[in-house]
């Protein structure tokens, strides 16, 4: 067994039928271009994004600022970014394993609070990467600027200003957020159509009414309890040259409002990504508070390790994920006082 490698990823590997042998893959930059890197068929997504780094000359002490990401491109010209790629995830067989066309590993950053930017600054080489991305989150309008916003950042992009583009940027509209594809929720009633962008600290959607009117809602993280992935079954796509299986999902949360605990139900494949998104934003405020009052304890996950900080909070956050008629949970986090889990995300 290669050292690092993984049970996980042995596993994965007998299951579709992969040996370890020299490979190539082409991992995507956010502006389109792609690099080729030499990896071996059983390197995890932590090894691969490693090799990229030292590639294109990352500071290594800022790899947890960015992630492997599975992202499928469609003819027309739009992304969808399907699900991060945990650490010990083989990318290449994940490629070879997807029954769909046009996937692609690519490499984002992999925080949510836009303020962290601020960090990054010093390296030339994750300036040029998150101001790649906040330009294509722009031109694909997952991020809004007002017309004014976006004329001067014509302009700053025109002179190649990347310092002054991603400070304006931190001023537009769902900057350094990822969005969802198209998606259904049970808000305010059962079966109404919606679009999902997550970040600083928020959900925010936009709902499709019945009257086909929009509405736009947000659910502040402070305000959320707990949540729950659940697997549905499968559905049969037709959608597209070749008929595939895909995962019906559903992520359901507790939400206060009005000082009444509710559930809230979002239908979508892109499930477990939500539910990365919404770990993520809870443990980027845990670090946070810890920096702003030393004298608390927690424990703060980062890249599948806890990392124990100061705080008195009492409040618990969970998720969970839990297949249909079952009880068992695959996967859970307490995002309060203790350490979260991904097994299989």
């Amino acid at each position: 067994m290669r050292e690092g490698t993984s049970w996980n990823s042995i596993c994965k590997m007998d299951t579709f039928s992969i040996t370890t042998k020299k490979a190539s893959l082409d991992i995507f930059l956010p502006d389109g271009r792609s690099i080729k890197v030499e990896i071996l068929t059983s390197d995890t997504a932590e090894r691969v994004l490693e090799v990229v780094s030292r590639k294109i000359g990352l500071c290594q002490e800022l790899l947890g600022y960015f992630g492997l990401f599975l992202i499928r491109s469609y003819k027309e010209g739009k992304l969808s970014v399907i699900k991060k790629l945990v650490d010990f995830e083989l990318p290449y067989v994940s490629l070879r394993s997807s029954e769909v066309e046009n996937f692609q590993v690519g490499l984002r950053k992999w925080y949510l609070d836009p303020s962290l930017d601020s960090r990054l600054m010093d390296c030339r080489a994750a300036v040029d990467l998150i101001y790649m991305q906040a330009i294509q989150d722009i031109e694909k309008e997952w991020a809004k600027p007002t017309e004014v916003q976006r004329q001067k950042l014509e302009a700053l992009q025109k002179e190649d200003n990347q310092t002054k583009f991603l400070e304006l940027s931190q001023e537009v509209r769902h900057y350094g957020y990822v969005q969802l594809g198209p998606c259904t929720c049970d808000y305010p009633e059962p079966g109404c159509g919606t679009v999902l962008s997550v970040g600083n600290n928020e959900i925010s959607c936009c709902i499709t009414l019945p009257g086909n009117q929009t509405q736009d809602v947000i659910f502040q993280m402070n305000r959320v309890k707990c949540w729950q992935v659940t697997f549905l079954g499968t559905l049969l796509d037709t959608d597209g040259p070749q008929q595939t299986l895909n995962q019906n999902l559903e992520l359901r949360f507790q939400y206060s409002e009005d000082s009444h605990w509710q559930w809230f139900v979002i239908y979508t494949k892109q499930a477990f990504l939500l539910s990365s998104c919404l770990k993520k934003m809870i443990s980027e405020k845990m670090v946070k508070q810890a920096a702003e009052n030393p004298e608390m304890q927690i424990e703060v996950p980062e890249q599948g390790k806890s990392k124990k900080h100061h705080s008195q909070q009492s409040q618990k956050d969970y998720s969970s994920f839990l297949p249909r008629k079952s009880k068992i949970k695959t996967a859970e986090v307490d995002c309060g006082l203790g350490t979260i889990k991904e097994e299989g995300l």
